[in-house]
This record gives structure tokens, sequence and C-alpha cells, in this order.
């Protein structure tokens, strides 16, 4: 599937489930990896990402079996030294939390990915490992990827992060959860709270304060049974969809509603799309919802630097979103963009410029001028998943379709996405 294409159909009706969340996934491997005994993960995301954190974990030890259905069942506790260099593939997430995890392991490890991680920051991580007295060097004055950690004893003190990441502070909290004594972890924002969420259920209590957050180690973490909620990044795509295709009317059931995950369904607000939640209840300590979403004319709208943080992960989509208002929006505060699977920021310039969408490129953002329809074209993903279905997404509202090429990288975090949404337009 190096390239797909989609045009404007039928509406998007009746409802779906997403794809498992792929960040709680990864948690999940890594802490069942940790912990004694088995770990059940229940609806883990099947996706490349999470693939790359099971492929770690059983490199070092970890017993693991995993359905395609995700029904994955880890048996950890007591990991060695892996006789090969670990690969993380594509993934920042199994790059970034395998840091915190082997830091404290009493052996060395070298961790790695594909060409695309191996120019992702890792400075940003080895850092505040460094304050507990973690031994971690990497490529290029520690920037780069690969990483050699020679695990030690580390002490627990008080971290401040250097930048509001909730995979920098997972890192930190892996680590701690293994260190003697207690450890701090300070924000300078709030980031995803999901590692804070799962530690107690695997028997190490989190003590929270605003942006802090306390854990006492070394702590004896005992497998878990963790049901995983939709993934509420990959749910943002079909939310989108039906957004911007007059006369849907779709529920994706099942979606985490997390309220560091929620700010995607305000901008749909914004944008003019009726959102509406329902039937909420409760994955352990993860609240879920089903949302049913039903267009409007689509609103141009702002976004401040203040704002991005809580939407990085759905900015990409938003500015294709943007594309089809009548009027300019404005998307600043997204210089983090330049840092992911691709540089994210000049991927969406070069996409929305391909199908005739007016755009101005900003260090940290966008200024977009939409309209109701655009006249479609071929989109270079650049190896990017959310670039791919973002412009995907595009396809549905231009008037000869969109054609993506590298839309294999979907495969990343939801496989089934192209048939799920063509399965919709009926």
């Amino acid at each position: 599937m190096s390239r797909a294409t989609i045009r404007p159909g039928r509406p998007l009706r009746g409802a779906c489930d997403a794809p498992g969340d792929k960040s709680i996934t990864q948690r999940a491997i890594l802490l069942g990896a940790l912990a004694s005994g088995e770990t059940w993960i229940v609806g883990a995301n099947t996706g490349a990402d999470a693939r790359a954190a099971l492929g770690i974990v059983r490199a070092l030890g970890a017993k693991t079996s995993a359905s395609r259905q995700g029904d994955w069942r880890i048996r950890g506790g007591a990991l060695r030294e892996s006789g090969r260099v670990l690969d993380a593939k594509n993934s920042g997430t199994a790059l970034r939390l395998s840091m915190g995890l082997l830091s404290a392991q009493p052996f060395l490890s070298t961790v790695t990915g594909d060409s695309s991680l191996r120019n992702r920051p890792v400075a940003r991580v080895i850092e505040p490992l460094r304050a507990l007295g973690a031994d971690l060097a990497a490529r290029d004055g520690d920037r780069f990827p690969p990483v050699v950690i020679r695990g030690r004893v580390l002490r627990g003190t008080t971290v401040r992060t250097p930048v509001p990441s909730a995979q920098v502070k997972s890192a930190v909290l892996l680590a701690a959860v293994q260190a003697e004594g207690e450890t701090v972890v300070e924000e300078s924002a709030q980031t995803r709270d999901h590692t804070e969420r799962m530690l107690p259920s695997f028997g190490c209590p989190v003590a929270r304060e605003g942006t802090r957050s306390r854990v006492a180690g070394p702590a004896a973490l005992r497998g878990a049974e963790v049901r995983v909620p939709g993934d509420a990044s990959a749910a943002a795509f079909l939310l989108a969809a039906a957004a911007l295709t007059p006369g849907s009317d779709l529920t994706v059931r099942g979606v985490g509603i997390n309220p560091t995950r929620r700010a995607f369904l305000d901008l749909l607000t914004r944008a003019g799309a009726r959102v509406e939640t329902g039937n909420e209840r409760g994955f352990g300590e993860e609240p879920v919802a089903d949302i049913r979403i039903r267009p409007g004319e689509v609103a141009p709208f702002r976004i401040a630097a203040h704002e991005a943080g809580p939407l990085i992960d759905e900015l990409p989509l938003a500015a294709v979103i943007a594309a089809f208002a009548t009027g300019e929006s404005v998307l600043r505060g997204a210089g983090e963009l330049r840092l992911k699977e691709s540089d994210r920021i000049a991927a969406v310039t070069a996409g929305l410029r391909a199908i005739g969408v007016e755009v101005e490129e900003h260090e940290d953002g966008w200024t977009i001028s939409g309209k109701p329809s655009a006249r479609g074209g071929i989109v270079d993903a650049r190896n990017d998943h959310r670039i791919a279905m973002a412009f995907l997404i595009a396809g549905l509202r231009t008037e000869r379709g969109v054609t993506v090429e590298g839309a294999e990288s979907i495969r990343v975090s939801d496989p089934g996405f192209l048939s799920r949404l063509k399965g919709l337009a009926r």
C-alpha cells in the first residue's frame, strides 16, 4: 500500500470503534515487562509502534503473546541483557520510555530506531534521567539515537523536565519506580497523564499535585489487567472526516476522553461541528465515552501558542480542517511538530499547496486561507502516518480527490484506517 486515494463520496453514517490507544498500549507493555507475574492487555493497539515496544521487551527476556485482535499478555519481572541492539523502529514512545526503563537495569543496552527516529532528539530525556544518576550517552553529543544505557542503581530526587513532554515525564517515572527513595517529577505544563493513572494498577501509588507527580521506589510492581480505551488521536481522523462530509452522522465508540486528550473535541466545536459525548464510563482510571459528530458549516478558527500543546498530535489534521473553512485560520505554537516523524509543519505546507490551498508557513505553524472546496492532487506523506491520514481525509472535500504517496505509514498507528473509513461511507 505505497499509495492510496480518497475521493468525495457518500456521507459517513453509523458507528465504529477506534483502534486501541497507542500511548496506553506501549506504557502497559513496558510496565508489564518490569512487573512480576502476568499483565493482560485488552484491546491493545496493534500498529507498528506498539509492536516495536513489544519487540523490545521480548529481546529483554519478557514472555509475550499477542493476538491480532489486541488481546496481549506479558510475563515480566526478570529482564536480562539483550545480545543485540534494541530496535524501536519508528516509535519515539518506545525509544524514550525504554531509556527510563533500562536506566536502572544492571546491564548494558543500546536502543536505536529507523532513519526517521535516529534524527529525533533524546537530550531532553537524557538530562532528567541523569539527575537520578543514570548513565546514558547518545550520538552527536547526546542529541540523537542510538542511545547507550549502562544500567545502575538510581537515587530519587526532584526532576524538572526540560520540555513539556509526556514521553520525557514517563521515562523519568519508569526510572523512578526502580530508584532508591522518593522522586518528584515537575513539569512546566500539564501533559498526558496515562503513566500516572496506570502505575497504581501495577502496585505503585502516585501522589499528584498540579504538574507535580511523586513516587517512592523501588516499587514492587505486579502484573495487572489493562483495558485499553480507543485512541483519541486515531478517532480524531474519523471525527474530522464526518465533520467535513455533509450529511454525515457518525458515532465512534469507546474513545478515551482523558482530560489531557480532549482538546480536539473542543476544536471541532469551534470549527462548527456538532459534537456529543455519551455512555461515559471508565476503563480502569481512564475515562471513556462514545462520541457522536454531525457536520455544520466549517468555520475558521485560531489556535494560540498556549493552546497548541494539548493538540500537538492533531495539529496537522486541524490544518486540513482549516483548509475547508470559509476564511482565514491561524495556528501557532506548533514548533515541536518540526521534530516529529517528519517536519510536520513543512509537510502540511507542501500538502496543502499540492491540493490547491493557500497557506503561509511560519516557524511554529500556519496561516491558512480556507474555502469550501479545493482542487485535490498528490501528496507526499513523508513516511509519516499522521500526514498520510490527514490528507486522505482532505480528499473527502476536494473536487477530484487526494492521492497520498507513502500511505503504508498508516500501519504505525491504525492498520485498519482505510477499510474503516470506506466502510462508513454508505
